[in-house]
């Protein structure tokens, strides 16, 4: 039987030893902030059951991608992450940690979404704190499967980039099918569920850096 809580513990002493060397995270952050940022990579297990092959991107120090990883360990998850110290950090617990079913891709989200072996191949992709919802819908949903969910994880502005994101859903084939309202600490966070309705056209995403500069 898999001993989470030996896992996670175990995580939590790598992620603060590699941070002394390579600053994954903030410097100042504590065991505490540390524990609240599980807890929220977790929020989503309490209204969804999580199933098939999952996508995460940005995962940088593990949250939400790793986390779920570990708690969810039928599933395999991909990890995207373009930064190096990070991905090896990822792999590194990934091996460490025996979790057998995590696999770390080193590529910029835009890559991944135009790359065969990573578009349509996935039934659900997760994002927490990595970009606008319009520029987030870009990277995520070709990677999706039509008929996949896209569950970002959002702040208390949620609802102004929905209206903002409107043209890219209508363009990339999406709709907003929920959005899940929690507290994290003494904020309030959302996660939004959006599905993919339709096949994303070829030329999305469009090369490195255009989803950001010039959203849709």
């Amino acid at each position: 039987m898999i001993d989470m809580e030996y896992i996670v513990n175990k995580y939590k002493e790598l992620l603060i030893q590699e941070n002394k060397k390579h600053n994954l995270v903030s410097r100042r952050m504590d065991v505490e902030e540390l524990d609240e940022h599980i807890r929220d990579s977790l929020a989503i297990l309490d209204w969804v059951n999580l199933s098939g092959r999952g996508v995460d991107i940005g995962t940088g120090a593990g949250f939400p991608g790793l986390i779920l990883a570990i708690y969810c360990p039928d599933i395999a998850f991909t990890l995207i992450e373009a930064d190096l110290k990070k991905s090896m950090f990822l792999t590194k617990v990934g091996r460490e940690c025996n979790l057998s079913n995590v696999q770390v891709v080193r590529k910029r989200a835009e890559e991944a979404g135009r790359d065969l072996e990573l578009r349509e191949r996935f039934d659900f992709c997760t994002s927490r704190a990595v970009a606008a919802m319009r520029v987030m819908l870009e990277y995520a949903l070709p990677l999706v499967k039509k008929g996949g969910l896209v569950y970002m994880w959002k702040g208390p502005n949620f609802e102004e980039e929905w209206k903002e994101a409107h043209n890219a859903l209508e363009v990339l084939g999406g709709r907003v099918v929920d959005v899940y309202a929690y507290a994290s600490g003494d904020r309030r966070r959302y996660i939004v569920a959006v599905e993919k309705t339709a096949p994303t056209p070829e030329k999305y995403p469009r090369r490195t850096g255009i989803p950001a500069k010039r959203p849709l």
